[in-house]
């Protein structure tokens, strides 16, 4: 008999991510088969799983944490929010279609079916099943044909636990208000709460404690404390890059403008840990920093829209003075799109532009096509002649003399394209830069030593220290029942 447990938070970003990560890794290092399940993510950091096709990078982090093969089934829905026409559907790894909010909402009751199959798949074979919910419960108006909490929950009968974060403020309201306002079938699949993000002597919350039970009737299954290790793990969506400020200072700076649809800014996260690298997120309003040695243009959901913004915000004439002076530059993806003479989209895929004026970087051209391309890669570097791996996730093709200075060989084919200065080049690969062989070199062209650490061991390495810090805190009583160990 497989266990279920379900986290939803009181509110969006309340860390149920890590949350559930970290509980997969206590199982699994506990010895039960653990797997992780989100019924519906909405995400632009995407990743290609084990069995090729789309899921949410959370899902393929939670898999790893879970030391378990990721799988389409485990994320089989994911909405992918573009320019305006609305958001990519992507259900069971394999795109679906398109629709905007209101025509998604009477969608919903037709993908509950996908959502059921994927999670009996994800059961089967399974001791136990953590599962990730979006948003809020409590969001009531959107609970008719809802697929990603309470919806789920009631029809799958897995056993809910809400999680609150204290760190925004209000986490007594946000409990008890959830209770009041659930309707009572919901509120049965309830069987208690976490306090996430705590700062300090949490004894000096107990007032809090009895106040929420005295409202709901739940139990406190654990106070959670700010996770230090969380820190080493890849960021899961853009709404953490409003609050990331400016990197440490370091001997190279590395700005990175942040597109209104980034997309798969993880790509950027093994230079966030390098320790002689101050990674710069420049926002709309800000200018591109002069002092920085290298920019990098992350992935987009929609290159031809985030192309026209960026012009919005000045940031082609802060690279085009960045490029004169001397400085580096690399395109991943989308980025790459932008960096050359023009993106033309003559179906309308992206929306309703048709083409637009590339950067002028690069000497090639785009044009997107409704085919895409969806798969885990094994590449290799022929700057630097060593082994990458990675994915890729894209719409388009591109073409151009550039191109016949190929960075990358993915799977045996040219990819991407070098400007004749050598100091601009794209790629289609998303992950490189996790290479710590490739950090090297690169960041030996500028002077600093880098690649010493293993970057995918840290992250593992950080999954155990998350585990760690949670088991010293949730209720040993709860969690040996959950993991059905003494």
């Amino acid at each position: 008999m497989t266990r279920k447990i379900m986290l939803q938070g009181t509110g969006s970003d309340v860390g149920k991510t890590v949350l559930v990560a970290g509980l997969c890794r206590i199982a699994s290092n506990r010895g039960l088969r653990v797997r992780p399940f989100k019924p519906q993510n909405m995400s632009n950091n995407a990743a290609v799983s084990d069995d090729g096709g789309e899921i949410g990078r959370a899902q393929w982090l939670q898999a790893m944490a879970a030391r378990t093969p990721s799988s389409v089934h485990m994320n089989p829905v994911l909405l992918k929010p573009q320019s305006d026409t609305g958001s990519q559907i992507i259900v069971q790894g394999r795109l679906f279609g398109q629709a905007k909010g209101r025509d998604y909402q009477a969608l919903k009751p037709r993908l509950m079916d996908a959502v059921m199959e994927s999670f009996e798949s994800v059961c089967d074979g399974a001791d136990l099943v953590v599962v990730e919910g979006a948003g809020s419960p409590a969001e009531i108006n959107l609970r008719a044909g809802d697929i990603a909490n309470m919806g789920f929950a009631t029809r799958a009968g897995v056993p809910v636990v809400l999680v609150g974060d204290i760190d925004r403020g209000g986490v007594i309201a946000s409990l008890v208000g959830t209770k009041a306002i659930l309707p009572p079938q919901d509120r049965a699949m309830v069987s208690g709460y976490l306090i996430n993000k705590f700062r300090g002597d949490v004894t000096l919350f107990d007032d809090g404690i009895a106040a929420i039970g005295q409202h709901t009737g739940w139990p406190c299954l654990g106070i959670v404390p700010w996770l230090k290790h969380a820190r080493q793990l890849p960021p899961e969506d853009s709404v953490v890059l409003e609050r990331l400020a400016s990197g440490r200072p370091g001997a190279l700076k590395v700005a990175v403008p942040v597109l209104p649809r980034i997309a798969n800014f993880d790509d950027l996260d093994p230079l966030a840990q390098e320790p002689d690298v101050e990674l710069v997120f420049v926002r709309p309003g800000e200018r591109l920093p002069a002092d920085a040695g290298l920019v990098i243009l992350p992935g987009s959901k929609s290159t031809i829209a985030d192309l026209k913004d960026f012009r919005a915000q000045g940031w082609d004439r802060d690279l085009a003075l960045h490029h004169r002076r001397g400085g580096r530059t690399i395109g991943i993806c989308g980025g790459y799109q932008m960096l050359g003479r023009s993106v033309r989209d003559p179906l309308g895929i992206e929306g309703s532009d048709r083409a637009v004026e590339g950067l002028g970087l690069l000497d090639v051209e785009t044009e997107m096509a409704p085919e895409k391309t969806v798969r885990n890669s094994r590449a290799r570097s022929l700057d630097y002649d060593v082994p990458l791996e990675g994915y890729e996730i894209h719409l388009g093709r591109t073409t151009g003399p550039d191109c016949a200075r190929p960075p990358i060989m993915i799977d045996g084919r040219a990819d991407g394209a070098t400007s004749a200065d050598g100091r601009v080049f794209g790629t289609y690969l998303h992950g490189f830069m996790a290479s710590d062989a490739f950090r090297s070199r690169l960041l030996a062209e500028f002077g600093i030593a880098g690649g010493g650490f293993d970057y995918r061991g840290a992250v593992d390495a950080a999954l155990d220290g998350v585990a760690a810090e949670l088991e010293a805190v949730l209720d040993h009583r709860w969690l040996s029942t959950l993991m059905e160990s003494d």
